[in-house]
């Protein structure tokens, strides 16, 4: 395979913003993967871009990543390699012995003519939300622009479907905001931050699309990076909620997993299951 590392400076925002934008609503090739994370750290003195590129294949076509790789970057590791290869190499970023909390937000891909102002609007909440708590120790900001062009929705649809059931008509984008820290004894004033992260940052999104400026596009919210106070099952469409409601209640009847393991809780008594009937 084919991927690695890009580092950026803050000051190369807009330029990898913009590239963020035209690499979801361009993607052409389904073997090509990016994840582009802010990272904002040390009393707000360090910040930077760091990305996450990947390849099925030995190298990557020209064009599939030329924007990114036209942006001047501070390091560049990405080059052939085995997969097991880059995933250690990943494992860099991987900081033991802090505490990790996560939420997300999904956008609507913003069309080229507002582009930059939508972009920017979202980095410059993150950015400044997360500057004022610089003093909590070790504490790292961090943002993930995880594209989701309309085809990997189309592509779900065909092998069966999921729980989010995105349509394919839209562009998205997925965030995640990641904060890691030292002490516990900072977990409530992190809290505090992260809540109002993601409440603002739905508010920019509904706001944007309330004026037209995005399409009214179905938004849920993706599991892996929900925080414990996000309304996960509430932003599904009802009949995907039915639907986890009825295999939760045929696979775990006596509630003993809902009970006895953490996750986004689903609370099934006001689902009607319909019973099991036999015909002659």
């Amino acid at each position: 395979i084919w991927g690695g590392n890009l580092i950026f400076g803050g000051d190369k925002t807009d330029e990898i913003l913009a590239a963020i934008r035209n690499f979801t609503e361009n993607y052409q090739d389904p073997k090509a993967a990016i994840i582009a994370t802010s990272e904002l750290t040390v009393l707000n003195s360090v910040n930077i871009w760091i990305f996450f590129l990947f390849y099925d294949g030995p190298q990557p076509p020209s064009g599939v990543f030329d924007e990114f790789l036209n942006i001047k970057s501070s390091l560049n590791t990405c080059k052939t390699r085995s997969y097991t290869d880059l995933l250690k190499a990943n494992n860099a970023f991987v900081l033991k012995g802090s505490v990790y909390t996560i939420a997300t937000e999904t956008t609507p891909l913003p069309p080229a003519a507002v582009g930059a102002k939508v972009m920017r609007s979202y980095y410059d909440h993150w950015y400044k939300t997360s500057a004022v708590k610089s003093g909590i120790a070790g504490i790292i900001a961090s943002m993930a622009f995880q594209p989701i062009p309309k085809s990997l929705a189309r592509i779900s649809r065909e092998k069966g479907g999921d729980l989010l059931d995105l349509d394919d008509e839209f562009d998205r984008i997925i965030f995640e905001f990641d904060y890691s820290y030292l002490f516990r004894l900072d977990d409530a004033a992190v809290d505090d931050t992260m809540v109002k992260l993601y409440t603002g940052m739905k508010s920019l999104v509904d706001g944007f699309v309330q004026d037209g400026t995005l399409p009214d596009a179905y938004r849920p919210l993706f599991m892996n990076d929900g925080y414990f106070r996000q309304d996960y099952w509430g932003r599904l469409k009802s009949e995907k909620r039915e639907l986890a409601g009825r295999v939760r209640a045929s696979v775990d009847p006596e509630a003993l997993f809902q009970n006895r393991t953490g996750g986004f809780k689903l609370l099934v008594q006001t689902i009607q299951i319909p019973s099991m009937q036999t015909g002659v």
